[in-house]
């Protein structure tokens, strides 16, 4: 008994050191792995810090006048006293009356300057549009004068605001540099050809209200201020998605303000002649301004039906209308069809390039079926991008900003591939700009099973599915958006360079493509996550065959195959034919060369 319970605790002793080694082992992987790779955490993990014991409660105060603190308004609520009652106000008036106007103000890409600009550009309409108005038609009377100059000069008080406040605190360039100095931006702007533009738009004319009256033509400098309007537009369409829509409204605006300036001169003139004098003349009937206007497009337009003119005031009046109409119409419809050909010069080339491509499929007479799928891959890629290839567009930007581009798109999928995590970051920024936007339709073979790996594939829409099955027809597994394959055959680790299923599109799929080409054009520049990528490569191939061995069914032999005949038996027999063939031992040797003779 004693020597059975020594044997007993030994092999417990043998067992547990076993363990302890094998823990020690595997220990001394993970200490590597995380030298090598350290994006590897251990599963040591620090201790979680224990929770800090809770500050006791201070006693709470009672309210003044014994009211339970609990009927107090708690939360985001709040509320201010008057007299005997309790109101409750907005917490954005505390934001306005600490907000701080900024000291420097970037003229490209702040909001609230554009919004400023929007204000300056509706003063500047109001002289441009109502001072041809005041000065021809008479509409100014006494009786409404002074509502007339209540607007004026609250578009002069935005003038002057914009020259105080906002112009003065514009950032500009200077060496590469951008110029944030107060007194350098006020500098700047009273050196520049705006601000003299500016002094000019608000020269005091209108003391001379106190001599000749309030003539609105003493107010004509104001529309000197067009620098702020074209300057809106710029801002204006850079922020929008869709510019050429407000470029159609400007145009058509432009268009309108020649007919209504014509309009003005058209009832000057009829005022100068006598209304109603002449049957040339605005006879004085109805509303003033429609009739003037409605004559404007007819003359600028040139649709004719017309009365002739009758003095040498209204036939000068009349060609010089004439000409004007013809070189500004001609302007304005020359200029819309600049607008709405940049608008449409997109669509116009996806239609040159497929009307290209269906001519050469005929040319060669190229099958319907495969002309319908060339068709189909043109009017997805165009509907779903809005364009056929976007390395045309991202040509013409700097290296830097291609990078950032690619970055806010595919660097969150790419971070999330398993095989590039570790890796250098620079590397992987490398890598992001050689990716290839391409779609694959419906039923597409993205890869076949057996060819020669050249390409790693992100899903960024639709979905992919994998083949396999004796039939090579059924659906492994389906991938989604985000989701990565192919990218152990970048490194052609261990001979798994070729592609171990079918993979085809279900329904239309955009993929972004790496080549390998391009990845060891990059890890040359990278040599330590070149290694690294290798032995993870390595890794993920030995899991792959380890689980495809685990899923390969074991073949049931009903018959087990016969075993060979030993090689000392086989020698007795030659040496028993040597000397004759007779004896058991030749019978034996006979009989089995029959039985092979009889097998084959």
């Amino acid at each position: 008994r004693i020597g059975s319970a020594t044997s007993l605790s030994s092999a417990v002793v043998n067992n547990r050191l076993q363990e302890l080694v094998k823990l020690f082992k595997e220990r001394t992987e993970k200490v590597k792995e995380k030298l090598t790779d350290l994006d590897i955490t251990s599963d040591d993990e620090s201790p979680a810090a224990s929770p800090a014991k809770p500050a006791p409660a201070t006693a709470p105060v009672p309210p003044p006048g014994g009211e339970p603190e609990g009927d107090k308004p708690v939360g985001d609520e709040h509320y201010c006293e008057m007299l005997c009652c309790t109101f409750k106000y907005r917490p954005w008036l505390d934001h306005l009356k600490n907000y701080q106007f900024p000291s420097s103000i970037d003229p490209l890409t702040n909001l609230m300057y554009v919004l400023w600009l929007f204000f300056v550009v509706m003063a500047w309409n109001w002289n441009c549009w109502l001072i041809p108005v005041r000065w021809a038609f008479p509409y100014q009377t006494p009786s409404n004068i002074h509502c007339w100059l209540l607007v004026d000069y609250l578009c002069d008080l935005i003038y002057l605001l914009d020259i105080l406040v906002f112009q003065t605190r514009l950032q500009f360039v200077q060496g590469g540099d951008i110029i944030t100095d107060k007194k350098a931006m006020k500098v700047n702007y009273l050196q520049s050809q705006r601000f003299k533009m500016d002094i000019v738009c608000l020269l005091p004319l209108d003391f001379f209200y106190f001599k000749v009256g309030v003539n609105p033509l003493l107010r004509f400098p104001r529309c000197l201020k067009y620098m702020a309007f074209f300057e809106f537009n710029n801002r204006l369409e850079s922020i929008l998605s869709k510019a050429y829509i407000y470029r159609v409204i400007r145009t058509t605006a432009y268009l309108l303000y020649s007919l209504h300036v014509n309009s003005c001169l058209y009832y000057w003139a009829s005022a100068y002649e006598g209304l109603g004098s002449t049957t040339w003349v605005y006879d004085g009937e109805g509303n003033s301004y429609i009739r003037c206007y409605y004559w404007a497009v007819k003359t600028l337009i040139t649709i004719g039906g017309l009365p002739d003119p009758k003095t040498l005031f209204e036939i000068v009046f009349q060609l010089l209308n004439y000409f004007t109409g013809v070189f500004a119409f001609s302007i304005m419809i020359g200029q819309m069809r600049d607008v709405v050909g940049a608008a449409t010069a997109g669509q116009t080339y996806y239609r040159s390039c497929m009307d290209n491509t269906i001519k050469y499929m005929n040319f060669y007479k190229i099958p319907k079926t495969v002309q319908n799928r060339v068709k189909m891959w043109y009017e997805y890629t165009w509907h779903s991008q809005g364009m056929l290839d976007e390395l045309e567009l991202l040509v013409q930007l700097p290296d830097k900003m291609r990078l950032d581009i690619a970055i806010n798109v595919n660097y969150n999928i790419v971070s999330k591939v398993a095989l590039f995590q570790g890796c250098d970051r620079q590397m992987i920024f490398d890598m992001l700009k050689r990716l290839k936007s391409v779609v694959y339709l419906p039923n597409d073979y993205v890869c076949k099973k057996g060819e020669i790996g050249r390409e790693m594939y992100i899903i960024q829409a639709g979905q992919v599915q994998v083949l396999g099955g004796p039939d090579g027809k059924t659906v492994l597994v389906t991938l989604k958006a985000g989701s990565v394959f192919g990218e152990i055959s970048l490194l052609a680790a261990g001979g798994g360079n070729r592609r171990t299923a079918n993979v085809i599109a279900h329904g239309f799929a955009n993929l972004f493509i790496l080549d390998k080409k391009d990845l060891n054009e990059i890890l040359v520049h990278y040599p330590e996550s070149q290694k690294l990528l290798r032995k993870k490569a390595k890794k993920m191939l030995k899991n792959n065959k380890l689980k495809d061995e685990k899923r390969a069914p074991r073949d049931l032999l009903i018959i087990p195959p016969k075993a060979d005949t030993p090689k000392l038996f086989r020698a007795a027999l030659a040496a028993m034919g040597r000397r004759g063939g007779k004896g058991p031992l030749a019978q034996l040797q006979r009989r089995l060369k029959e039985l092979k003779e009889m097998q084959a």
